[in-house]
């Protein structure tokens, strides 16, 4: 017997394929409702289509490397040994993503380990709570087409009559960053307007706040605050 059949009798002894393929079914479902939901209801101020793109290629490769290493320790310890060269530079700054990261990673972790209903059963119940969360706490979802940055560096320090000033001219605004700079206040908004007669009368506004007052406003912007 050669060595690649000698390969395929023990990975079919430890590994039932019909199972793998059940699993493989069953985590790009859920990791696909998980982009779905993630773009609806997500909170985040990144570009949401772009980072839920990644939710399927990660479940299923975790379950892949879970199934294969799951029934050999050395596997297992080549593993840690590979992962251990590995970095990565983007550094992810809003909690929501990472909380979503780990969700994706847990569901594949479930099918690499064979425990579907587990996976299908947390599922449900984790997103039955972040909806009902996201339904109680009022939390207004945008779409990433129509939310914009306005970025705000001014010598005036009402931070009160500086966001009555933005929402009397826009239809959403939503204060995310606030920085103490030397010469006042540095801000950050996410915002949505309804045309661009909304802008203009906002851009007439910020510029009468102070002399000092500089101001930018980015659309569709895909890096975090």
């Amino acid at each position: 017997m050669g060595k690649f059949e000698q390969y395929l009798q023990d990975f079919t002894n430890t590994v039932n394929f019909q199972d793998f393929l059940v699993n493989l079914f069953v985590v790009a479902i859920l990791a696909t409702a998980i982009r779905f939901f993630y773009i609806r209801f997500g909170n985040s101020v990144s570009n949401r289509e772009r980072f839920a793109s990644n939710f399927l290629p990660l479940a299923l490769a975790t379950m892949l490397i879970i199934t294969i290493v799951k029934s050999s320790i050395a596997l297992s310890l080549g593993l840690v040994g590979a992962l251990s060269i590995v970095r990565f530079r983007s550094a992810i700054k809003d909690p929501e993503e990472l909380t979503y990261l780990f969700l994706v990673i847990g569901l594949g972790l479930a099918c690499g380990a064979n425990q579907p209903l587990i996976a299908v059963v947390s599922f449900s119940f984790i997103l039955i709570l972040l909806y009902l969360n996201n339904l109680f706490t009022g939390k207004k979802s945008f779409k990433s087409e129509d939310k914009m940055y306005l970025n705000l560096s001014t010598d005036v320090e009402d931070l009160e009559k500086i966001n009555s000033l933005i929402t009397n001219r826009l239809a959403y605004v939503e204060l995310k960053r606030m920085d103490k700079i030397a010469s006042g206040l540095d801000l950050t908004f996410i915002c949505k307007a309804k045309d661009i007669g909304q802008l203009n009368d906002l851009r007439n506004d910020l510029t009468g706040l102070s002399p000092k007052t500089t101001f930018s406003i980015i659309d569709q912007p895909d890096l975090i605050v």
